[in-house]
């Protein structure tokens, strides 16, 4: 921030530009969160992007008879996709960064099918929930919610020793196939959550809805300094600064006014150093 304060003339820290990174901040940190669960495991989840246009349908849909019934819907949509990439996971030991992909592609499809004529719009009194404060306090409930979870009880201790070595975990009496599967479903119904912001900030989805989202969650979860590979040396913070960091660096980027081109090197290359800095070497293994 203050690097991009001092080559944007202090225009970065201005009123309207934090207000437009905070809007960008909300539908991504929830997400990111619900991998963050993933990754901790030693896991990786392609699929969220699809699983928020997904959602973001089926609550634009709903959204015309009750919008609590058009939430609920979204989450439980998103925690059935959740629940087959842990299924598939777990059951035929496929890696998740494989399942995921698969799963990306077929709801990916899915939602290009619903929205081959136009795109899906949700009833107009949605747009009335789009207030900076109401966003703030969802993601703030969430954040919250889940650190208690992770901090306070086994939770956290649980999926720590399973991205550290699930194998020892099994034998110390974790029931690591349940909790890698509910992992998977809990990280895909909080993204249905927050499928709602989404569609809140849009009103109308279409196929691009999710676009690039899961890369955006697993830039933002290492530029945080999450370790890829999981296990003891990971942070809850990393959710909150990594976001933020990534918003910053985006807009900042565009502030510059530099080409679409050189933003994805310079962002390519904070990636690949973040990552030789972070990485854990003593305990590098293949991704589960």
């Amino acid at each position: 921030m203050v690097v991009f304060a001092f080559l944007t003339d202090m225009r970065i820290v201005q009123p309207n530009s934090i207000n437009l990174i905070l809007s960008q901040v909300y539908v991504l940190m929830i997400a990111a969160s619900g991998v963050f669960m993933v990754m901790t495991i030693g896991g990786l989840d392609f699929s969220q992007g699809s699983i928020l246009g997904l959602s973001s349908i089926i609550i634009s849909y709903l959204s015309f008879y009750n919008i609590i019934l058009a939430i609920i819907a979204g989450v439980v949509a998103g925690a059935a996709i959740g629940a087959i990439n842990g299924f598939f996971h777990v059951k035929f030991r496929i890696p998740s960064f494989i399942v995921t992909i698969c799963t990306m592609f077929l709801f990916r499809g899915l939602n290009a099918y619903l929205t081959t004529n136009s795109p899906v719009a949700a009833h107009v009194s949605v747009t009335s929930y789009n207030v900076t404060w109401l966003k703030m306090l969802l993601t703030i409930l969430v954040l919250l919610i889940l650190y208690l979870v992770f901090k306070y009880t086994k939770l956290g201790m649980v999926l720590k020793a399973i991205g550290a070595g699930e194998t020892a975990a099994r034998f110390s009496g974790v029931r690591t196939n349940l909790t890698k599967f509910l992992v998977f479903t809990a990280a895909g119904a909080i993204t249905g959550f927050a499928a709602f912001l989404n569609v809140i900030k849009v009103g109308s989805i279409t196929a691009t809805a999710g676009n690039q989202l899961e890369t955006q969650i697993l830039i933002s979860l290492v530029l945080g300094g999450m370790p890829i590979t999981g296990g003891a040396k990971v942070r809850f913070y990393n959710i909150v600064v990594g976001t933020l960091i990534f918003c910053i660096l985006n807009n900042g980027l565009v502030m510059l006014a530099l080409d679409t081109a050189v933003q994805q090197l310079i962002k390519g290359i904070i990636f690949v150093l973040v990552v030789a800095l972070t990485i854990d070497r003593k305990s590098i293994q293949v991704v589960k």
